[in-house]
């Protein structure tokens, strides 16, 4: 890398070439990390994938960048073991994998009872209470999770939290009709405290629209919530007029991988 610099004296060189030094170990730190996280997601949802797929089964297949590393095992799986797999996607991201892996897509009209879905979460806590939906699929995501006994999550070691909030800071997703998402935000914000703020686009002026055409609001909820039932909490929200499905996935997760730093995996399941 040439460094070319201006006539500074040199002291002022000095300084110029211990910033570039900084920033560039900087960088290398980050990617580091996130080389890290990758790693770890990779190795979460290989060792989900080999200990939950069966041959001759219909497979839920969620959403997100960790989902990803299952298609790809899945894939790989079905090639050298020669297994047939029905796929069902939550969303149009999972279809599209489906299909770039030239696996065999199917439905929830036939096929409506899935032996496993396999998903990401954004945060997991220590009841196994999820909160999904910071790409925008809560609601495919869990009526296709409702379809089976197996709901399997695998997320990094960053995903795993004692309470909701302690690491996901986006809040709880929830989709609503558009009419309706002024009066639901209100009411939440009303009932609830804290604040619900309209998801919006990044690459696009306006909201964030889903799969099914709807609003998102990302709750923010404040501290005190944490002294109330999740589940509770729950069914109030979808009791709201306008509200169709909250990111809170509450007594459904079966199983869930955590892939760690060190390269391990630890699998939790719900306390009885």
């Amino acid at each position: 890398m040439l460094i070319i610099l201006p006539r500074l004296g040199a002291f002022d060189k000095v300084k110029v070439l211990l910033n570039v030094v900084l920033c560039v170990s900087h960088l290398k730190r980050t990617l580091a990390m996130t080389n890290l996280v990758e790693e770890a997601k990779r190795i979460a949802a290989y060792q989900a994938v080999d200990d939950n797929v069966l041959n001759n089964t219909a497979v839920g297949i969620g959403s997100g960048s960790t989902v990803v590393y299952a298609v790809d095992r899945l894939a790989e799986r079905i090639k050298a073991e020669k297994l047939k797999i029905v796929c069902v996607p939550t969303s149009f991201q999972a279809r599209q994998l489906i299909l770039k892996n030239n696996m065999v897509l199917g439905d929830l009209e036939t096929h409506p009872d899935l032996s496993c879905v396999i998903d990401g979460a954004d945060e997991v806590d220590e009841n196994l209470v999820l909160i999904k939906g910071g790409g925008g699929c809560l609601t495919q995501e869990k009526i296709v999770a409702s379809c089976t006994p197996k709901l399997v999550i695998i997320a990094d070691h960053t995903k795993q939290s004692k309470n909701l909030g302690d690491r996901y800071k986006k809040g709880i997703p929830i989709e609503v009709i558009p009419l309706a998402y002024v009066p639901v935000q209100k009411k939440i914000e009303t009932i609830f405290g804290g604040q619900a703020p309209v998801r919006m686009a990044k690459s696009k002026a306006g909201p964030v629209v889903t799969d099914n055409g709807n609003f998102i609001l990302d709750w923010q909820f404040p501290p005190e919530t944490l002294n109330n039932s999740w589940e509770s909490i729950n069914n109030k929200l979808i009791l709201i007029p306008g509200v169709v499905e909250t990111g809170l996935f509450i007594n459904m997760a079966s199983r869930v991988y955590f892939g760690l730093q060190d390269g391990s995996v630890i699998s939790k399941v719900p306390k009885s």
